[in-house]
């Protein structure tokens, strides 16, 4: 308890030297998702959406933090929305015809507060309903890593679910063919996607942001997808399906009723 104070004490002296006080607001998000259910909770049907209960974040915290403006921007009710498009390009950034896109919404109040982030259906391929909701609920137990500003989840401690990975057809189907192969080893192989954000006004110096660069690994024996890894919007994102599921006796256990 000591260290947290003293941690949450020394973001506070460093947002009033550099004015990086959305980190702070950032950080207070985090600590929310160690009582996961009480400060937020998530729909999934064609989006997968995740309510802010108790909204903290600023529309201008997420331009700081990310360094890239939305696609669109449209009043929604008394509040906004803000949507950033992704489109599917090739090695030379062209979008590749027909149009192959995704997207998030992130809604804001009328105190300019995110209350909900909503993926699209074809992020869902990339990152299943399942195990997203998961992923985010183990970020309550994660570590810090404060030279990278990375989160690091201790696999240990991870909720487990019973769940089917995606299959490579399934995936194809949704995203088309890749980028580049590119064989693994261990009967595996990663299968490389660039999507292109729709932006303007990158402040300079974070350019290559505006490129997501998504990788998924292919169980080659099972056609299965066993870890995805990409970056959106500056913001990294890496799943290893398989530490997720459940050990297959446990699947199995008779359940009582």
């Amino acid at each position: 308890m000591i260290k947290l104070v003293r941690w949450v004490c020394l973001l506070l002296l460093l947002s009033m030297l550099t004015g990086c006080f959305y980190w702070v607001r950032a950080y207070r998000t985090y600590l929310q998702m160690g009582e996961f259910d009480q400060h937020f909770s998530i729909t999934a049907s064609d989006e997968f959406s995740v309510y802010f209960k108790d909204p903290i974040l600023y529309s201008d915290d997420f331009i700081s933090i990310s360094k890239l403006q939305p696609s669109a921007a449209d009043k929604m009710g008394s509040g906004k929305r803000w949507r950033y498009w992704f489109r599917k390009v090739d090695e030379q950034g062209a979008i590749i015809q027909p149009e192959i896109k995704f997207y998030f919404d992130l809604i804001f109040n009328e105190e300019d507060r995110l209350t909900r982030w909503s993926f699209s259906p074809l992020f869902l391929q990339i990152a299943p309903a399942e195990f997203l909701e998961v992923s985010l609920r183990s970020l309550g137990d994660a570590k810090i890593n404060t030279e990278k500003r990375q989160l690091i989840v201790n696999t240990d401690l991870m909720q487990k679910i019973a769940a089917d990975l995606p299959k490579k057809a399934q995936v194809l189907s949704q995203l088309g063919e890749p980028l580049l192969i590119e064989d693994a080893g261990k009967q595996q192989a990663v299968y490389q996607y660039h999507f292109q954000l729709e932006t303007q006004g990158i402040e300079e110096g974070y350019e290559y942001r505006a490129l997501s660069d998504v990788k998924l690994t292919f169980d080659k024996d099972t056609d299965e997808v066993i870890k995805m890894a990409g970056r959106f919007v500056g913001v990294k994102i890496a799943i290893n399906y398989q530490e997720y599921i459940k050990p297959q006796q446990e699947n199995l256990a008779p359940k009582l009723e």
